[in-house]
């Protein structure tokens, strides 16, 4: 993925040392974007930073840079040294897990360059291997608050010699509840460290944390949170009840693309997730109750085009990049305006395209043109049927029908429990007689063994499809149908929405 800005500046004139520019070229990635550009040659000599860039502008990079070439010796007044064990000398903070993971997925290639090692540090799984790792002596870690402090508090782990400190999307860890504990977190490194914060928002509680933590930080602000992105476009569309709501739904979801579907709350994605999949759209699903396992198991399989819907809560609004999501659903409209943003921002990144569908019913009207107003979006609720020819303008070409049991064994299914196992546990059951095989759906009226496109592929897998269970019924047949997706839209339609955590 190329980085394509108006005013082409390469790396190494920001000062990125050659060696971590090469690294980037072979990857495709050859000039900065804005928020780079802004903030490269300060936070590279060490200055504390505060970068401010809207969703998907190249945040993680902008730190990730700096962060490597510091603590590997690479730049003029940086030092190299090897980790004592269970004392870090670089500390990235991530309100999620799947943050975490995505900036381990940037970090780790630079850091393997400057002979430096990299380690996530979340919950969910089992800390065995996380203490043992850090026992080994690791430079770098990622890691969210919760997790972090436990091993803290367990002797495990020392932030004493940590020497440069990022905090990243520091206004999520705010809407969590994180701060007290980022605020402890901080407390415990080094006065004289760098410290890095970057964020799509600054809101008074991060401003707190700027103010006690950061030494005379240069302010960079790359866009604000309501910056249009030109090759995102918004789409409202007027249901005229929940019955209406769920056909709409399965039309934008049958598509040949990556699309993301956002739901209020875990019940909710669950349920459409195994719905859709029951119907023969494959879906995976992305909330709070799921495994560290499964989590990483259904972002695997999307990312890799295995399967083309996951159906997610706002754990998946911030942090997660997966290429080519050319749709992103509003199931469910958010409850505020910084939620819609960061939904939204799940697609057109990096300059791609990319539409943004938002489902209203009627008594959701008001509040929706409130959260647009705030989000400085122009966009009118347009009343549309599920026989609306532009529903399937939006969906594009309908995607091959895949019998559930043939939809690959990350696919949410009916029955199977998704409840999370401690330790990380074994990965949740399979239901019986699914098979392992990806794809497997024909078109209508065709033949079977072709299967449908998947988007450009991030990481290689095995595509081929196994063969199919004898004796299989028929596919399933999409909106319209009898035995349609239940109506999941209710619980979300209320004024406000629900507050619980994803």
């Amino acid at each position: 993925m190329s980085h394509t800005d108006s005013a082409q500046t390469s790396f190494v004139a920001l000062g990125v040392p050659a060696v971590l520019a090469e690294s980037l070229t072979k990857r495709g990635i050859e000039s900065a974007f804005p928020i780079q550009q802004a903030t490269l040659a300060d936070t590279l000599s060490g200055r504390d930073v505060l970068g401010r860039g809207r969703t998907g502008s190249g945040k993680t990079l902008a730190f990730a840079l700096p962060l490597v070439a510091r603590l590997g010796g690479l730049v003029d007044g940086a030092r190299r040294g090897k980790a004592r064990p269970g004392a870090p000398r670089g500390l990235v903070l991530a309100p999620t897990r799947e943050l975490a993971n995505q900036i381990l997925e940037t970090v780790e290639p630079l850091a393997r360059i400057a002979g430096l090692g990299v380690m996530t540090i979340f919950g969910g799984v089992n800390q065995s291997g996380q203490v043992r790792r850090l026992r080994q002596g690791i430079e770098i870690v990622v890691a969210t608050p919760g997790r972090l402090e436990d091993l803290i508090k367990q002797g495990h782990l020392s932030l004493d010699a940590i020497e440069i400190t990022i905090l990243d999307e520091a206004d999520h860890m705010a809407d969590l509840g994180f701060l007290p504990g980022v605020t402890r977190i901080l407390a415990a490194t080094p006065a004289g460290g760098q410290r890095m914060l970057f964020s799509a928002t600054l809101d008074a509680g991060v401003d707190k944390l700027v103010k006690r933590f950061l030494s005379r930080p240069l302010v960079h602000s790359v866009d604000t949170e309501s910056s249009p992105v030109a090759a995102m476009t918004h789409h409202a569309l007027l249901v005229a009840d929940a019955t209406q709501k769920r056909k709409v739904v399965q039309v934008l979801a049958s598509g040949t693309g990556r699309r993301l579907l956002f739901t209020r709350t875990k019940h909710q994605a669950r349920k459409l997730a195994r719905e859709l999949t029951a119907e023969g759209t494959p879906a995976v699903e992305l909330h709070g109750n799921l495994s560290q396992n499964a989590r990483e198991r259904g972002l695997k399989a999307f990312a890799d085009g295995q399967v083309r819907v996951l159906v997610a809560t706002d754990i998946a609004a911030r942090g997660i990049h997966v290429d080519d999501i050319e749709l992103v659903v509003h199931v469910d409209p958010p409850a505020e305006h910084k939620a819609y943003l960061h939904r939204s921002g799940r697609t057109a990144r990096a300059g791609h395209a990319g539409d943004v569908v938002t489902l209203v019913l009627p008594e959701q009207r008001r509040d929706f043109q409130a959260l647009t107003r705030a989000a400085k979006i122009s966009v009118t609720p347009t009343p549309v049927s599920p026989s609306d020819s532009r529903l399937r303008d939006l969906a594009g070409p309908a995607a091959a029908l895949v019998d559930p049991d043939q939809a690959g064994p990350a696919a949410a299914r009916r029955g199977e429990s998704s409840a999370p196992q401690s330790g990380g546990g074994r990965p949740n059951r399979q239901r019986r007689g699914a098979q392992p095989s990806v794809g497997g759906g024909r078109p209508r009226g065709q033949a079977r063994g072709t299967q449908p496109g998947s988007g450009t592929q991030r990481a290689a897998s095995g595509s081929a499809s196994t063969s199919r269970k004898s004796g299989r019924s028929q596919a399933p047949q999409r909106a319209g149908s009898s035995g349609g997706v239940a109506a999941f839209s209710r619980q979300g339609a209320r004024r406000g929405g629900s507050r619980r955590a994803a």
